[in-house]
């Protein structure tokens, strides 16, 4: 019985963990409605983020996302390793966390666990977006090119102050070399 009642415990406390990991955001990041994910499909540069872990050293970002049979979408991320000096590469997998016309999403490159990923501003165009994280630690500025224009970027910076994020801490990417992944031209 006192077996059992460990295990319970255990599998109960895991499952908290699974559920506040998926469906986690920033308090204050409203994700995008009306989203329209075959418009959000195709390439992206990342012109800006905050550094961890995964994405150190790395220059030249950009993630490609395409739908699979199911309807999730998968992230190819790739850059460039300024210290290892080759090319790098991950492929995960984003679900919806809600329905598909919401931009709240849980993505996964390690499964089973999936961190929240949630487009908080996007141009009608879909040629700019701003991404928030699972927490605030977490933020992107994404861009259909390797620039952005600046009052786009001076209103993803408030958006992103006014969510709670400390936007000094953003890394600006460097776009300088081709994707050989990505068969740039």
């Amino acid at each position: 019985m006192k077996i059992r009642n460990i295990l319970f415990k255990i599998t109960l406390l895991f499952s908290l963990i699974l559920i506040a990991a998926c469906s986690s955001k920033p308090k204050n990041a409203e994700p995008v409605q009306n989203f329209n994910a075959n418009k959000y499909l195709g390439t992206w540069y990342e012109i800006a983020r905050f550094d961890y872990i995964f994405e150190k050293n790395l220059n030249n970002v950009s993630a490609n996302y395409t739908l699979d049979k199911n309807g999730n979408i998968i992230v190819f991320n790739s850059g460039f390793n300024v210290v290892e000096n080759k090319w790098k590469s991950s492929t995960g997998i984003a679900k919806f966390r809600l329905n598909k016309n919401v931009a709240a999403l849980k993505v996964s490159f390690f499964k089973p666990f999936y961190a929240g990923y949630n487009v908080v501003a996007i141009d009608d165009n879909y040629k700019y977006a701003l991404i928030a994280g699972k927490d605030l630690d977490y933020l992107w500025i994404l861009s259909r090119e390797k620039t952005i224009p600046e009052h786009i970027k001076t209103s993803f910076l408030q958006k992103a102050k006014e969510i709670g994020y400390n936007t000094t801490k953003l890394i600006w990417v460097e776009h300088n070399k081709k994707n050989p992944l990505l068969n740039e031209k």
